[in-house]
């Protein structure tokens, strides 16, 4: 009895034992099983095997849809595209018409009796006081990207540099072309202006890596070209002579031209250095840095046209000049304030113009205005459009045009990138969900 008793006990605490062993081994087992289908699982899906057939799974619909949302994006940037050219034919518009008033008031100017190179320079960026107050008019722009909200401002330092000297070479440019445009037919004048497009392509490829392909060659060829048909050709249109002053001698016709030379390849520097400015310091394109840019500079250039005035002394010579000015003082204020308004316009349009597009491009738009100005100058002025004169704008119609259709194609192809890349991200986004699992 007492031996049985003893089995039992041991049997008692055996049983317990064997059941903690078999419940480790069944957990043992389990977790191993589970861990092996994960295994698997994962394996399945690194290796691309599809858990459903291609279009009726989850990632099979997601791919049409991808492709309905790349169309939609491609729509959706087609009229952001026209957006963009609207205002961007705005702000043509706007420069063709200023710069076409502007030069025909400068020659009003000269042709009525006025005779003051400083004045008439200061009438070019003397309006810039103007634009303060549509700058304070000017709210922030809500539409900014979100690169550009989170861009340090530039540095007060470094922008009071450039603002100075840039200001300084607007005076002294807006200088050179007064004395030109008083030595030279407007006609001549606005043709022959033409040159600074091929200097703004030089100035353009080595301050901003502009790109050069056979149209744009093309474009600044010819127009180089007009300009020296021009200038060879200069005694067809009275050589030495301006359009009301039949005695101003040979010198003083070579002096124009070169000013006007001089004047044109300082003119595109300006605007390639305005381009990099933008690209590379302010890092902001909104409207009311244009404004903000165009307001400094140009006051830095009043400055410059004020101590010229005084110091060379002609300011004393204005009251003489507006009593005897051919169509009365009312009409001399009225010429100098129109002439004032027209440049600062041109000049925020074309500062638009480079930050939309590039310099060159406002560049061209300039030489848009050139058919325009000698048409106007024969009817106002008097001035003999020759057949050099003729042959000339039809060249430099024919460079803006080369450009303006390399512009396009540059547009087009753009556009069909973005499509094509759209349309295969949005599917290559579709397959990738499934391998964004694996990576989680």
């Amino acid at each position: 009895m007492l031996l049985g008793c003893e089995e039992q006990q041991e049997e008692l605490r055996v049983q317990p034992a064997i059941l903690t062993f078999c419940t480790k081994n069944f957990q043992s087992d389990l977790h191993s099983n589970m861990a092996h289908a994960q295994e698997l699982q994962l394996q399945i899906r690194g290796t691309g095997i599809p858990e459903h057939e291609p279009g009726h799974g989850e990632n099979g619909a997601a791919a049409p849809k991808a492709a309905a949302a790349a169309e939609a994006e491609h729509r959706r940037s087609a009229r952001c595209s026209v957006r963009w050219w609207l205002t961007v034919a705005v702000d043509m518009l706007v420069v063709l018409t200023a710069q076409t008033v502007a030069t025909l008031l400068n020659r009003l100017y000269y042709t009525s009796g006025g005779n003051s190179k400083w004045l008439s320079t200061l009438t070019q960026s003397g309006g810039s006081p103007l634009l303060a107050i549509l700058l304070f008019l000017t709210p922030p722009s809500p539409s900014s990207p979100s690169a550009e909200l989170h861009e340090p401002e530039p540095a007060a330092a470094k922008m009071a540099a450039i603002y100075l000297g840039l200001g300084v070479l607007i005076g002294f440019d807006n200088l050179m072309y007064s004395y030109a445009l008083q030595y030279l037919p407007v006609s001549t004048f606005a043709l022959l202006a033409a040159t600074q497009l091929a200097f703004n392509a030089i100035t353009s490829r080595l301050i901003n890596a502009q790109r050069f392909t056979a149209l744009i060659a093309n474009s600044v060829v010819v127009l180089t070209f007009s300009a020296t048909l021009l200038g060879v050709g200069s005694s067809s249109d009275g050589t030495g002579t301006g359009s009301s002053n039949n005695n101003l001698p040979r010198d003083k016709y070579t002096a124009g031209f070169i000013l006007t030379l001089t004047a044109s390849a300082t003119f595109a520097l300006i605007l390639s250095l305005f381009e990099a400015t933008f690209e590379k310091v302010v890092k902001r394109r909104t409207f009311r840095w244009v404004l903000k840019v165009q307001l400094c500079t140009n006051l830095v250039a009043t400055a410059v046209s004020l101590c010229g005035l005084l110091a060379s002394g002609e300011w004393r010579t204005v009251p003489g000049e507006m009593a005897a000015f051919r169509d009365g003082r009312a009409r001399y204020v009225a010429t100098l304030v129109g002439t004032a308004v027209s440049w600062q316009a041109m000049s925020v349009g074309s500062l638009r113009l480079i930050t939309r597009v590039s310099s060159l491009f406002a560049n061209v738009t300039g030489t848009v205005a050139l058919p325009l100005v000698p048409v106007f100058a024969v009817v106002l002025f008097g001035d003999r459009m020759t057949g050099i004169k003729a042959v000339a704008m039809l060249m430099a119609v024919w460079g803006f045009l080369s450009y303006v259709y390399q512009h396009y194609l540059d547009g087009r192809r753009a556009a069909e990138g973005r499509k094509t890349g759209a349309a295969e991200c949005g599917v290559c986004a579709a397959r990738g969900r499934g391998e964004a699992v694996l990576h989680a």
